[in-house]
């Protein structure tokens, strides 16, 4: 606990500022992850309304939206994971994680719910998506579901959950119906994260292995989740090429080549030598695709957003 605390001097700060256990509320909502969630879930608004439009009349809705999908339906869904898992060590963009306050559960619950009913403030494709995403959490970490145990379950949960409900959840909060064209877009990150979930497991293949968890690498084996991303990753090029072509971008699809050969580079080699990496090269080939990930969005802009 003394340790949690004194973790480092940010962290004493904030425990000085918010004493007791106020702080470690905080905490368990895992701040360091907003900004990785605020960027996909920003890339929706950005496809919605343009570069051009990007102060325009819808930022005041956006940046609402954000809020309560980042730091309510988000924040709140981390801490609700915590609650469930009881986790001893580092977890998730939280290292040396304080002890969990006595009413955690009740915090990140209510947390939701206020998102939920603050989302009545927004048009109606917003308040479903985050009304879906409320659910799925709950089914993700909470007795007797705990869906996060069940390989193959927890993966579909996150590919549509982060992959596609996200970005969705941004265009929605503008009131702008859905295109065939963007409704490639939107889709095609769902196939994208389903390649990229297995990357971020296979570090720990031989320490869940000896936990006895049933992670989706484990029952697949590394060369199969490996192959999986590939054509999944394909899959999702093929969508967002058939959205180019929907929506007319002309030259600028040539920008997915670069992006699809970030993945290729990632992903051809991990595939070919994975019997012979250590569990530290498979980090730094998960840490590779988490930035084949962030180059894919930033190419999105540049060919749907101009």
């Amino acid at each position: 606990m003394s340790d949690a605390r004194e973790f480092n001097a940010l962290r004493r700060l904030g425990y000085r500022l918010l004493p007791g256990d106020l702080f470690s509320y905080v905490l368990h909502l895992r701040p360091a992850e907003w900004p990785i969630m605020a960027g996909h879930t920003a890339l929706g608004y950005i496809l919605a309304v343009g570069v051009s439009g990007l102060g325009g009349e819808h930022l005041g809705a956006a940046l609402f939206a954000l809020a309560l999908w980042v730091i309510c339906l988000n924040g709140g869904t981390l801490a609700l994971n915590s609650v469930f898992d009881k986790d001893e060590g580092d977890i998730g963009y939280l290292r040396v994680p304080p002890r969990l306050p006595p009413h955690l559960l009740a915090f990140s619950l209510g947390l939701m719910v206020a998102g939920q009913l603050a989302a009545f403030a927004l048009p109606a494709g917003f308040r479903v998506a985050y009304a879906i995403c409320f659910a799925l959490p709950v089914l993700y970490s909470v007795p007797p579901f705990r869906f996060k145990a069940v390989a193959g379950v927890d993966w579909v949960i996150h590919m549509w959950g982060f992959g596609t409900l996200t970005p969705y959840a941004a265009w929605a909060a503008t009131g702008r119906p859905l295109d065939i064209g963007h409704a490639l877009i939107v889709l095609a990150f769902c196939p994208l994260f389903a390649g990229l979930y297995p990357l971020t497991q296979l570090y720990q293949f031989e320490e869940d292995q000896r936990r006895g968890d049933r992670t989706l690498a484990l029952i697949l084996g590394m060369g199969l989740s490996l192959t999986v991303a590939i054509w999944c990753v394909l899959m999702a090029f093929l969508l967002f090429a058939a959205a180019a072509v929907a929506l007319e971008v002309g030259a600028w699809a040539a920008l997915l080549i670069p992006a699809f050969a970030a993945w290729v580079w990632v992903l051809l080699p991990w595939r070919r030598g994975y019997a012979a990496w250590t569990p530290e090269e498979h980090q730094r080939g998960m840490y590779r695709g988490l930035a084949a990930w962030a180059l894919t969005d930033v190419v999105i802009v540049l060919v749907f957003a101009r």
